[in-house]
């Protein structure tokens, strides 16, 4: 079975039980912390998908790291993975977490790229743009600056991508001259 079908399950159960005993924002909170914990040590994401590593030291590992920083829920839901040799798709499980929860809550997040930091009446009408566009009341942007982009915005919402930046058109420009050379007429 593929790693992310896997993760989706045991992303979905983990969603199913806090939601059944109440406590989904705190393990979401737990989630949050371990995608960026996950996401800023490239040593500790090595570490769990390495096969030579022994399950009951991955767990150790785990419990130094995340012990008392999470619920209870959580520290014995990595013991459910790492039982049942799961542990490589535990750095798929807490990003697949994340986007059924907020498909759940009605939440759409979306990445925006610009070359200088967004003000309150883009950011606002970039929001706009995602509603319509995913069709969800909910918007969360998560934002990027890249001055190489000169000026405009590269948005992404899940899968689609709108790129309306300078770079871009100089880009296509570039293109269209390179198909269509201009010989002057003697």
């Amino acid at each position: 079975m593929s790693e992310l079908r896997v993760a989706s399950r045991y992303a979905k159960s983990l969603i199913d039980l806090a939601l059944e005993r109440g406590e989904l924002e705190q393990v979401k909170q737990d989630m949050d912390l371990f995608s960026k914990t996950l996401g800023e040590n490239r040593d500790l994401r090595m570490l769990l998908r390495n096969p030579i590593v022994k399950h009951d030291k991955k767990l150790a590992i785990l419990q130094a790291i995340f012990g008392g920083k999470v619920t209870n829920m959580t520290e014995k839901f990595f013991t459910l993975v790492t039982q049942h040799n799961r542990e490589d798709s535990l750095v798929f499980i807490g990003d697949e977490f994340l986007k059924q929860y907020n498909l759940k809550k009605g939440v759409q997040v979306a990445q925006v790229t610009t070359a200088t930091p967004l003000d309150p009446a883009l950011r606002e009408s970039l929001s706009q743009l995602v509603r319509e566009q995913a069709g969800m009341p909910g918007v969360t942007l998560q934002e990027k600056i890249d001055p190489a982009l000169i000026g405009g915005f590269v948005l992404r919402i899940g899968d689609r991508l709108i790129d309306d930046s300078v770079s871009y058109r100089l880009r296509k420009l570039r293109t269209e001259f390179s198909k269509n050379p201009y010989q002057p007429q003697l």
